[in-house]
């Protein structure tokens, strides 16, 4: 994956009714440690890291990098939103848009959340790089985010198999580009 161009990195913070959407901070590290050994997190990811070595490992201030935005509930983080370019990826549909992912830990989980903060980084990715389509791959049997793509907008691009597991892949249009896409469909059939 690389960056997402000539995007300036990063933006000021994006500010929900209930968020904000911003660059990790020195304070999060402990929250990403939590995040990423949480077999809860990862029941559809392959499975958590050990905690150990995520303490050995992490840097002391998390990497900041484009598309990374760290989601602050109340001055603390609940989870990261990720928008990265796929220069290589399972599916062809999916190589050379940007992919969508997020991590949210368990306590948040059911409070409408991710969907708050993904949509928040979309409207941010649709106003810095008009027009770009978007994918989202997820497990078949990870009900919650196959809800949270439909919510978001995504729709199936495809089906396919991999790491054992019926995985699906989603694709957003920008939204101009589907009202193009409508208004020239709409033109035809006058």
């Amino acid at each position: 994956m690389s960056d997402l161009g000539s995007v300036a990195w990063p933006p000021a913070p994006i500010r929900t009714a209930r968020l904000v959407l911003r660059a990790p901070e020195a304070p999060d590290r402990a929250a990403f440690v939590e995040l990423l050994a949480s077999p809860e997190v990862h029941t559809y990811l392959g499975g958590p890291r050990p905690h150990a070595e995520l303490e050995r490992e992490l840097p002391a201030t998390p990497e900041r990098w484009p598309g990374s935005f760290v989601v602050d509930l109340d001055g603390a983080m609940i989870g990261q939103i990720l928008l990265r370019r796929n220069t290589e990826h399972l599916r062809p549909a999916a190589v050379g848009k940007v992919d969508l992912g997020y991590l949210f830990l368990p306590r948040a989980w059911g409070r409408g959340y991710a969907a708050e903060a993904c949509a928040a980084a979309l409207d941010w990715l649709d106003g810095v790089l008009p027009g770009e389509p978007v994918v989202l791959a997820t497990q078949t049997a990870n009900a919650g985010s196959m809800r949270l793509a439909a919510k978001l907008g995504f729709t199936e691009a495809e089906r396919f198999r991999a790491w054992d597991a019926e995985q699906w892949l989603g694709l957003r249009r920008a939204p101009y580009e589907a009202h193009s896409a409508g208004e020239s469909t709409q033109t035809r059939h006058r």
